[in-house]
């Protein structure tokens, strides 16, 4: 079975990566070459393909893994994938552009599932992400391989867009907590305590959460190694909002991004999530 693989950034290349490694033939392509050439080593054995087109070019399944809708649209029509080809659309576009990229896959024949992840690099990279995949029921087990090659867990969700849905419920999560530790230490610091005091108190106790000490660790170390860039987060944030429109008061879903925007204006777009810290303590 011959997986192409559009996308080889920081999610994409770990996860074409573990497919190889499970023993699938791949084709990866980037945009940016250089950034998929790492995969053509002997211990992963992926093939880098010039162009989307001759990634898909005769392959079972095509993989997504993008940064937004309108980059997926385009690396698809490039790839142009034959008719009957399944695809796999991993990446996190929101609703609207799953519908689009839903009629893009009817209109060429394509099976279509929409598979956003949930994880970030180094769940990528050690295969522990999880898979929220929805489509159509005879698609799961040509899709299984894939799937299991990159995560521990995959849950089937029924009708394409649902994986899509359910992402942005679990993003508006993450993304508030994320917001909630940053303000929580950066009010500790106002009242002039030692921020490292709230996660040191949390820990262990009822309000203990692991991912508060992840990022809480960044924020108070200054440094902000890209796990998931706050770029791609402020997208994430602007699904969100968009997806809750008028139906849901999301003014959490509103600050985070807030917060983001003023990180990625002051230059810290290619930096961890977690540098939405410096907006809420006011640094630049």
């Amino acid at each position: 079975m011959t997986v192409a693989f559009l996308g080889t950034g920081i999610m994409g290349a770990p996860m074409a990566a573990n497919i190889a490694k499970a023993g699938l033939d791949v084709r990866v392509w980037n945009r940016t070459r250089e950034k998929a050439e790492p995969l053509s080593d002997v211990a992963t054995g992926a093939t880098v393909a010039d162009s989307a087109a001759s990634a898909a070019e005769g392959a079972d399944i095509l993989v997504t893994m993008l940064a937004d809708g309108p980059a997926v649209a385009e690396a698809f029509e490039a790839a142009s994938p034959a008719s009957g080809t399944l695809w796999l659309q991993m990446s996190t576009v929101g609703l609207d552009w799953t519908d689009r990229l839903a009629a893009l896959a009817e209109q060429a024949g394509v099976v279509f599932v929409d598979a956003p992840v949930l994880g970030t690099r180094q769940p990528a990279e050690q295969a522990q992400l999880q898979v929220l995949a929805s489509g159509p029921e005879e698609a799961r087990p040509k899709a299984t391989p894939v799937f299991d090659a990159v995560a521990i867990k995959t849950q089937w969700l029924g009708p394409a867009g649902n994986g899509s849905r359910l992402k942005l419920v679990l993003n508006a999560w993450v993304l508030a907590l994320t917001n909630a530790t940053a303000e929580s230490l950066g009010l500790a610091r106002a009242l002039d305590l030692d921020p490292a005091l709230f996660l040191e108190t949390i820990k262990g106790g009822g309000l203990d959460v692991g991912y508060a000490h992840v990022k809480g660790g960044a924020m108070l170390s200054g440094e902000y190694p890209p796990a998931f860039p706050a770029a791609l987060a402020a997208k994430d944030a602007r699904l969100v909002v968009e997806a809750a429109a008028e139906d849901v008061d999301v003014a959490g879903a509103k600050a985070v991004l807030a917060h983001l925007e003023a990180a990625v204006e002051a230059g810290h777009g290619d930096e961890d999530m977690a540098a939405l810290y410096r907006a809420v303590v006011k640094e630049r």
